[in-house]
């Protein structure tokens, strides 16, 4: 479960300006919800302070019985490393690996040894509908496929919640829209937690919820 509880955070380096203001959400395995806001609402903020990141000035952030906002930085960083998966605007694929060592990245970096990450990273490129470009590299992808390959790395350690920050920003409508249902469909599959945020509300209708951030205030839309 993840449980945001009263989150406030307050920029003072500019004059002291109230950001997010007793934020407060929760989800179980299988949700997925969408958030959305204009430029400068705070979403950017909301999502480094879920992922550890950075630290709220009041309220908490717990997922799985962990509360962020109790542990350290290396702590922080084992937790996101092992229980969230991240899919962000810009694809962040590494160049010189393959779309099936990119995949297996996450798992690599959980420690799990070469041959079984392999395994695992072409067994979520096949559910992405990519297992014929495994040995391929970024640079030969459309931006649609690039950005599945994204999703199969984030999804790849089976994480307890994923982030996508504005997924579809540099894609296509016909590709946004399968990168979208890719996305929902592997969150439900895998029973993780996901939360969209994007300004699109085309792109939030793909999520179960929808909340509007607004004056630091969460809402439902």
């Amino acid at each position: 479960m993840l449980n945001i509880s009263r989150l406030q955070k307050t920029y003072r380096s500019a004059g002291e300006q109230c950001i997010l203001q007793d934020v407060n959400l929760e989800l179980v395995p299988g949700d997925y919800v969408a958030i959305i806001g204009e430029s400068g609402s705070g979403k950017s903020t909301l999502l480094n302070l879920i992922a550890g990141l950075d630290l709220p000035d009041a309220g908490t952030v717990t997922l799985a019985g962990q509360e962020l906002t109790g542990l350290d930085d290396d702590a922080r960083t084992r937790l996101r490393r092992r229980d969230m998966g991240f899919v962000f605007q810009a694809f962040l694929l590494l160049p010189h690996l393959t779309v099936l060592d990119n995949a297996a990245l996450s798992l690599k970096l959980n420690g799990v040894q070469h041959n079984a990450a392999q395994q695992r990273a072409h067994a979520v490129l096949t559910a992405v509908g990519l297992a014929a470009m495994i040995h391929r590299f970024p640079g030969t992808l459309s931006g649609g496929e690039s950005q599945r390959v994204a999703v199969a790395r984030a999804l790849a350690h089976e994480p307890r919640l994923v982030l996508a920050d504005e997924p579809t920003g540099n894609l296509d409508a016909a590709s946004a829209g399968m990168v979208l249902a890719l996305l929902r469909e592997q969150i439900k599959v895998r029973r993780s937690m996901g939360i969209l945020v994007t300004h699109s509300t085309a792109a939030a209708a793909t999520a179960d919820r929808v909340y509007r951030l607004a004056g630091g205030e969460l809402r439902p839309s």
